[in-house]
């Protein structure tokens, strides 16, 4: 929890706690489903949580708005960015029902009211539109775009960005950036250079805006 402190100074003592818990959470869930490496559930504030709040650095959705996490997992980065923002609507999905009974359980236990987990893909949704979606190396980014973009609503609903895509990504993206026909559009940044730690030196943030 340290180490969202030491970039983070405005939570309210609601935040707090509720960051707070997730540790205890995460790891009594992953005893019994493994939705978390092994390996990293020692580092979960650092590799998962933090990570996730790259986007909250980056982009201030507004009150009110409406954000779609694309295979959320165990709910990252949803969980974090719904405990960030509490005036915005999170929907976190995921096609492994297992994955969403944690999500569903954690946003329980910590009180979260802004979080609704659905078990299905996100291409399958019906009838319901986002300002923002986000993502977590769930997939590559053409395919990425061209399963949410006829989900997501033009306008802008954050200070900095017009409504798009925001994922987090890790590694060479060169190839991805190229391969995905977004390269004109897209942009990046280096989540190490938000987040001065070691574990994000290959990490990166795309954004991508609904143009049309």
């Amino acid at each position: 929890m340290e180490i969202i402190l030491k970039y983070f100074a405005d939570f309210s003592p609601a935040q707090i706690e509720q960051f707070t818990k997730l540790e205890g959470l995460y790891k009594e869930w992953n005893e019994k489903i493994n939705v978390i490496s092994r390996k990293d559930i020692d580092a979960l504030y650092e590799k998962h949580v933090l990570h996730s709040l790259a986007i909250a650095v980056l982009c201030n959705f507004d009150k009110g708005a409406e954000v779609v996490d694309i295979g959320t997992g165990g709910g990252f980065p949803g969980i974090p960015l719904a405990i960030f923002f509490p005036d915005v609507k999170f929907t976190l999905v995921d096609s492994i029902g297992k994955k969403i009974k944690v999500v569903q359980e954690v946003a329980a236990a910590i009180g979260l009211k802004n979080v609704t987990a659905i078990h299905g893909r996100v291409e399958e949704i019906k009838g319901k539109t986002f300002d923002f979606a986000v993502s977590r190396a769930v997939a590559p980014l053409g395919d990425l775009w061209k399963w949410i973009s006829p989900l997501i609503r033009l306008g802008q609903r954050s200070d900095e960005f017009p409504n798009g895509l925001l994922c987090l990504k890790g590694g060479d993206l060169t190839k991805e950036i190229f391969e995905s026909g977004l390269k004109r559009i897209v942009q990046a940044w280096s989540v190490h250079n938000i987040f001065q730690e070691p574990a994000f030196e290959d990490k990166f943030l795309l954004y991508v805006p609904k143009l049309q």
